[in-house]
């Protein structure tokens, strides 16, 4: 049975609104995601009313049971949904009302969908902040037991795409758990200024009732109270700064994808991606593609895009609220969504990547990535280090030239670009040795990897 809907601001018009701007005024259609935020809200406003007399705890025990019974029928899908009904705020008071009566209707005193809305999107930002942190961290431990298990092989590292010097491949790895760690890290700062309640700013002057914010503030677990009830309904800085901390997360999320998906194709050959993550062609049946990574670098622009959108929104908008802001919705929950996707994916795809060990070493062995190991052993000896890397680069210029590598060169050939050569420089040609020299903190030694990897599994 359709039941007819009556606009709450309605009183003051004498035409009914054209079905067209029904369905372009709505906001239901993605904003009902909202709706365990607004009835949690809706029960902390009216508890609050309650302590302050403005409802009676009967009518209190009627709106609470009233709430109760609307977001049952939310969850188990038995709500109707109505474009008439424009939003998740009115969509449960008029449910509400239908339900408990005229009482319904005092649900909304001392408050605006202004302050309402702020309230309803800082919960559900808080909320997916905390449901995006523990996604994240099941992509670190992902990382750090590949890193334990497989990562203890030489690779080569590289600047400018040109492979520079050798690391092992766990150290490589871990560098991408300490992005998340910032990204983490970003997250937990931003709920700071997310965990401030609007609720008791109105439509944008505040309220004449006597209510009591640090009340609600307690009720809902917020940390603070806005101090400005103009920038209370209008700020929307908390959504931006969410999707700025999404975007950065997603950077990082591509750049691993974009090094996958080098790593596993013939020309490098580094890696073998889990076969249940990737995709055949139509056409070339030998093709195996790496379309979950693929589609994580991909959906990073639509993450940007989504930052921008409202950037862009928010840029022209005068004090209070303006419909505008409307339009904060779907880039945040697509964000949302799109990030939890990209992260359960990596988090389950990680732990079936395979290194092709082989590969990787003879990539060290290839390219002279020794050479700073020579100039370096030279300053040991006593020589500048500019004149060593002028030597070592003399040294590459011989190999270059007569079809040579560093690591088979003899010891009278390096005597000829340097007295300073003994028989200890043999100590210094190879890849594992280069690896295991560099001890200072944070460098790529087997024995500072090892304790790295001991102490994220301590942390996570």
């Amino acid at each position: 049975m359709k039941t007819k809907i009556n606009k709450t601001w309605g009183g003051r018009f004498e035409k009914k609104s054209h079905p067209l701007l029904e369905v372009f005024n709505a906001s239901l259609p993605f904003d009902k995601k909202l709706y365990r935020e607004d009835i949690a809200g809706s029960l902390a406003h009216a508890k609050m009313l309650t302590t302050v007399g403005l409802v009676s705890q009967k009518e209190f025990s009627q709106i609470q049971k009233g709430l109760e019974s609307v977001l049952e029928e939310m969850e188990s899908g038995k709500f109707v949904w109505s474009d008439a009904l424009e939003d998740i705020h009115m969509a449960v008071e008029t449910r509400l009302t239908q339900k408990v009566g005229p009482v319904g209707g005092k649900l909304h005193t001392a408050r605006s969908r202004n302050d309402q809305v702020a309230l309803d999107l800082r919960l559900y930002v808080r909320r997916v902040i905390e449901e995006l942190s523990k996604e994240i961290v099941q992509v670190q431990k992902a990382l750090v037991t590949l890193a334990q298990k497989e990562g203890f092989c030489p690779m080569p590292g590289y600047t400018h795409l040109q492979r520079a010097q050798s690391v092992l491949w766990a150290h490589h790895l871990l560098a991408y758990v300490e992005m998340l760690e910032r990204d983490k890290s970003r997250l937990a700062d931003a709920l700071t200024r997310t965990e401030v309640l609007p609720l008791g700013a109105g439509a944008l002057a505040g309220t004449t009732h006597p209510i009591d914010r640090n009340f609600v503030a307690k009720e809902l677990h917020f940390k603070k109270v806005s101090h400005n009830s103009l920038d209370s309904v209008s700020d929307r800085d908390f959504v931006v700064e969410f999707l700025f901390c999404c975007a950065l997360l997603s950077t990082h999320l591509s750049r691993f994808a974009e090094e996958l998906i080098l790593w596993v194709s013939q020309e490098f050959s580094f890696v073998k991606l889990p076969e249940e993550f990737c995709t055949g062609s139509s056409m070339m049946p030998q093709k195996v593609n790496p379309d979950a990574a693929e589609l994580v670098r991909g959906k990073t622009g639509r993450i940007y895009g989504n930052l921008v959108s409202l950037l862009t929104t928010l840029k022209g908008l005068p004090l209070a609220y303006n419909k505008d802001l409307q339009e904060d919705k779907e880039p945040l929950f697509d964000t949302t969504e799109q990030m939890l996707a990209m992260l359960c994916v990596l988090s389950a795809m990680i732990p079936g990547i395979k290194p092709n060990k082989d590969k990787m070493l003879q990539a060290t062995e290839e390219g002279f990535l020794l050479a700073t190991d020579v100039a370096d052993y030279l300053a040991t000896k006593g020589l500048p280090f500019r004149q060593a890397h002028e030597v070592a680069g003399m040294l590459i210029k011989y190999c270059l030239k007569y079809g040579k590598v560093l690591e088979k060169l003899k010891l009278t050939e390096l005597k000829k670009h340097s007295l300073l050569f003994k028989k200890d420089v043999f100590s210094w040609l190879s890849t594992e040795a280069s690896i295991d020299r560099r001890l200072s903190f944070g460098g790529t030694a087997t024995k500072n990897v090892k304790q790295e990897i001991k102490r994220w599994q301590k942390m996570l």
